[in-house]
């Protein structure tokens, strides 16, 4: 995967939240001179770094040399990140890149970086338009490919809240322009429905009255406006707008995964976790079996609260431990505590089960008010179990629900409960669901496309996903 990215005019702050995940994520990057050392040293320590600095009369890379560096890379299966300073389509040679990269046939992303053809001026306090001295802007390069001043009258023009005025802007802009003049128009831009009509200037207020364009929207005219290195056309979630109920702090690998498919992911955690503190007190945790978790919650909160009590986990004893799933697995890893039984199939009933075949006492630390089925099911094989609630779910009140959506993720029953709480509408949206406990309240509050992700796990959901678009 190759990702332009714009890293801003040199403000580490100015640089986006985008362009910085996939920074975090590059094995190789390539970057510009104009990179701030700032940015730079928020490159991951283990990545390739190629210096790809240009000055007058003094360039590293030649611009092809560039391109194939870039494009051999990431035919080795490397995640690259083409790192240019300002806005990799303002006079970033990223519409050359962006060509070679579609003629490799590689997948890519341009992430937009802040220019600085408008943020410079407004850090030393000048505004670009002001409605009392100006009403627009131009952007010029101070030379061209061949190191002349450009023609300044062969340029691209974009007006911004240009839909109501099409047909006066149209005729002014044939005062100067051949009819001919390629022109775009853009609505939706960045969002799962952006919509693309391509014209002439001669007819470009037929197009939108004809195409039923409505703001938002952005007219571009210009010679560059016949240009296509669209990049999300090829990507197999462009177009969809998917929903992660997840709580915060969870989803941020799952929705990083779906936006490199195309997808616009829109984070509304309808469940917040809290860790019940004390929970431990007089609790002992030795003489069981087993000691089984059913998420990574349950983990996390676990720890924190042997840490809270100054306890140790050698308690445990010889407790062979159990975990719901690949997930909960890592997390418990992670604090030193080696897993001996994951389910095929990770829901809670499976992982009663499982542990129930290999008998012994049971000891589970669960969330306050959660499903019932993991202690039925102990109940069912004559097994005792003693269920410790370390952790509360509370339903979260969404306030900022958009009006549409194509994919609502739910990775528990609570989060299909929570959602549906603040949430009224939507049940005709397809549901992908970790797990059958969760798909079966789904249905129970109303949705009727529901899809079960194989396992609970990011690469089974995002697969889920796929099989929906």
């Amino acid at each position: 995967m190759i990702w332009l990215v714009g890293a801003g005019p040199g403000d580490s702050g100015l640089l986006t939240l985008r362009g910085y995940e996939v920074l975090k994520r590059a094995d190789v990057v390539i970057y510009d001179r104009l990179v701030s050392e700032a940015i730079l040293a928020m490159i991951p320590e283990d990545a390739e770094l190629i210096d790809a600095g240009k000055s007058p009369g003094n360039h590293t890379l030649s611009q092809r040399e560039i391109e194939a560096v870039m494009i051999d890379r990431a035919r080795e299966g490397k995640n690259v990140v083409r790192l240019k300073g300002g806005d990799p389509f303002i006079f970033g040679r990223g519409g050359e890149e962006t060509e070679a990269i579609i003629a490799a046939g590689l997948a890519f992303e341009v992430v937009p970086g802040v220019s600085s053809a408008v943020s410079v001026p407004a850090y030393a306090g000048i505004p670009a338009t002001h409605r009392d001295y100006c009403s627009g802007v131009s952007i010029f390069t101070a030379h061209d490919k061949d190191n002349l001043l450009p023609d300044f009258s062969d340029t691209t023009s974009i007006f911004l809240m240009g839909i109501a005025h099409a047909k006066e802007l149209q005729e002014k802009l044939l005062l100067t322009l051949s009819p001919e003049t390629p022109c775009a128009v853009i609505q939706d831009g960045t969002t799962a429905r952006q919509r693309i009509i391509r014209t002439k200037l001669a007819s470009l207020h037929e197009a939108v009255i004809k195409n039923g364009i409505t703001p938002p929207a952005v007219i571009v005219a210009g010679n560059v406006a016949g240009l296509s290195l669209d990049w999300r056309s090829n990507l197999p979630l462009n177009g969809k707008r998917v929903i992660i109920t997840r709580p915060h702090g969870r989803g941020e690998s799952l929705a990083s995964r779906l936006r490199d498919l195309g997808a616009e992911v829109i984070h509304l955690p309808a469940i917040r976790t809290e860790t019940l503190h004390g929970a431990l007190d007089g609790v002992s945790l030795g003489g069981y079996d087993w000691a089984g978790f059913t998420s990574v919650t349950g983990a996390e909160s676990f720890f924190g609260l042997l840490a809270e009590s100054g306890r140790d986990v050698r308690e445990l004893g010889s407790a062979r431990i159990a975990a719901i799933g690949r997930t909960t697995a890592e997390s418990l890893s992670a604090h030193g505590l080696r897993v001996d039984y994951v389910p095929e199939i990770y829901d809670g009933v499976h992982l009663a089960e499982g542990i129930a075949q290999s008998g012994g006492r049971v000891l589970m630390f669960r969330a306050l008010d959660g499903s019932q089925d993991i202690s039925q099911t102990f109940r069912n094989y004559g097994i005792e179990s003693v269920q410790v609630y370390i952790y509360r779910i509370d339903y979260v009140k969404l306030v900022h629900v958009p009006n549409y959506t194509d994919i609502i993720i739910f990775t528990s029953s609570s989060t299909v409960r929570g959602f549906c709480q603040s949430v009224n509408t939507m049940r005709d949206v397809k549901a992908v669901c970790i797990g059958s406990q969760t798909a079966r309240e789904a249905v129970r509050q109303g949705f009727s496309d529901v899809v079960i992700a194989e396992q609970a796990d990011i690469d089974s959901l995002v697969k889920a996903v796929l099989s929906c678009s």
